[in-house]
């Protein structure tokens, strides 16, 4: 399991102090209270963009009628379903696996399917896939699926979603940017701008990066969180002299601004939510609408989208706690995908595309969060949210993305369980671990992983090596990966 000096440490001496303590098992995953804590703000602070962002995703998309959905309404709702179901989460999976609106999907909803139908059309197909979900956790075939996978590829899909944090961290942070001329050469990324840190929004995240790789290395508690408050402090600071602004300016873009919230005090800290999206969604209009086979396939790439991203969340997350058996499963598995099911469909039903587990719970992990007494501080502060959204935009990308690096990093580590020697699974390692960050996608790196697993396992003669449940997957993932020629074929 992936070794974290900041938090390992030995199960508090005796048995469970009181029924608190049992239920969640606080004492027996060697954790604390204090550990919990800290660790649920972490991975709120590392996760509370979506608050903000997921407005301005599904806020600038049109429906087929060309309505728009309201913007401060959406975060209000944004911020309860996860708030709620993160909550859930602690509560029945006991499981440090906070929820939110998922990215990539609100964008194939805002941007593919909200153009062919209503809103309250495209919200119902989502909570149509929440429902199928958990029906396929319900008659255990969820579950199953995920057993079938061989447990180096587990340890694979952990070390993938690692660099996959590292590059979302390093690309938010503005550290590292798209090369403007991409088209005309062969380097499609970059460091800073034109190769070099000229702006203050990335010297702030160098700050937070190195100031929390000392504290952690110095093993002290509460390393990442320190580092992100740390950061938001002197990016307050640097914004109040240098009046940098937003990286967008009147729609015109300011390459030396912040990524997404500029770093100043709100005019004001509370204010009322508008949650008028709640219960806006219809079931069966669109397939009237868009027609059956258009909607078929936006259901599907809905479902295989949530499906395996939950997965390798899961699995990535309790990686780096030490929660899995050997086996490479979690405690509670089942609980924690039905309750994810339930959130794909919450999300549909309060018209903010499917919630599903975030990656970004692995630093408050990092933090020391075992169990699911981290949810209730993470699922508090969401619902807090709502009144004090003003509040949340304080914390810009540049402070909270360095932790996404060290999290990568610590998740990095578990590559060394991985037999490299053997080719039948180094392979389909190899093309998981590097497909996750290369295409922006944990599906996609998983998807890739599977079908050369079985490829190569029936290349090499031994299909019966492969688990039956496998084939199907893989053949779904061809399905998932031709969707693109399938649609023009059949629209």
């Amino acid at each position: 399991m992936t070794e974290a000096p900041t938090i390992k440490a030995a199960a508090p001496a005796g048995g469970p102090r009181n029924g608190f303590d049992r239920y969640f098992s606080i004492t027996e995953r060697g954790s604390t209270i204090g550990r919990e804590v800290r660790g649920g703000f972490a991975t709120f602070f590392t996760m509370a963009y979506i608050v903000v962002l997921n407005p301005l995703i599904l806020g600038g998309a049109t429906d087929a009628t060309g309505a728009h959905l309201a913007i401060a309404a959406i975060a209000a709702a944004t911020a309860l379903v996860a708030g709620v179901m993160t909550i859930v989460m602690g509560v029945v999976a006991r499981f440090p696996l906070a929820l939110a609106a998922g990215l990539g999907v609100n964008a194939l909803v805002a941007y593919e399917i909200a153009p062919q139908m209503t809103w309250a059309d495209a919200m119902g197909l989502v909570v149509i896939e929440g429902v199928l979900i958990a029906i396929l956790v319900l008659t255990g075939l969820r579950e199953s699926v995920f057993r079938a996978v061989p447990t180096p590829l587990k340890a694979a899909i952990g070390v993938g979603i690692g660099l996959f944090l590292t590059i979302i961290g390093l690309v938010d942070a503005g550290f590292v940017r798209r090369v403007p001329d991409a088209a005309n050469t062969t380097v499609p990324v970059g460091l800073g701008i034109g190769g070099k840190l000229v702006t203050w929004p990335a010297l702030v995240f160098v700050f937070a990066l190195l100031l929390t790789i000392v504290l952690f290395v110095r093993r002290v508690r509460g390393a990442i969180l320190i580092g992100i408050l740390a950061a938001t402090v002197l990016a307050i600071i640097v914004e109040a002299i240098g009046k940098i602004g937003p990286s967008f300016v009147n729609g015109a873009p300011n390459p030396s601004g912040w990524s997404l919230n500029v770093p100043k005090l709100p005019e004001k800290v509370f204010d009322l939510p508008d949650l008028s999206l709640l219960g806006k969604f219809n079931l069966f209009h669109s397939w009237q609408e868009a027609g059956v086979l258009v909607v078929l396939m936006f259901v599907f790439t809905l479902l295989i989208t949530d499906f395996f991203d939950t997965m390798g969340t899961m699995v990535a997350v309790g990686q780096e706690g030490g929660l899995l058996d050997d086996r490479g499963m979690p405690p509670r598995t089942r609980e924690i995908l039905l309750v994810d099911s339930v959130a794909a469909a919450a999300g549909g039903a309060a018209s903010v595309s499917s919630n599903t587990s975030y990656i970004e719970s692995a630093s408050g992990v990092a933090e020391g969060a075992r169990t699911g007494v981290a949810n209730l501080v993470t699922g508090g502060l969401f619902l807090l949210a709502m009144f004090v959204a003003p509040l949340v935009t304080v914390v810009p990308f540049e402070a909270a993305s360095a932790a996404l690096v060290i999290v990568g990093f610590l998740m990095m580590t578990a590559v060394r369980t991985i037999d490299w020697t053997d080719y039948e699974i180094a392979v389909p390692a190899f093309l998981t671990i590097v497909l996750m960050p290369f295409t922006y996608s944990i599906s996609n790196g998983i998807g890739a992983g599977v079908i050369a697993y079985v490829l190569i396992k029936l290349a090499r003669g031994k299909p019966r090596d492969v688990h039956p449940l496998l084939y199907g997957v893989a053949a779904l993932f061809v399905v998932y990966f031709l969707r693109g020629p399938i649609e023009t074929l059949l629209f």
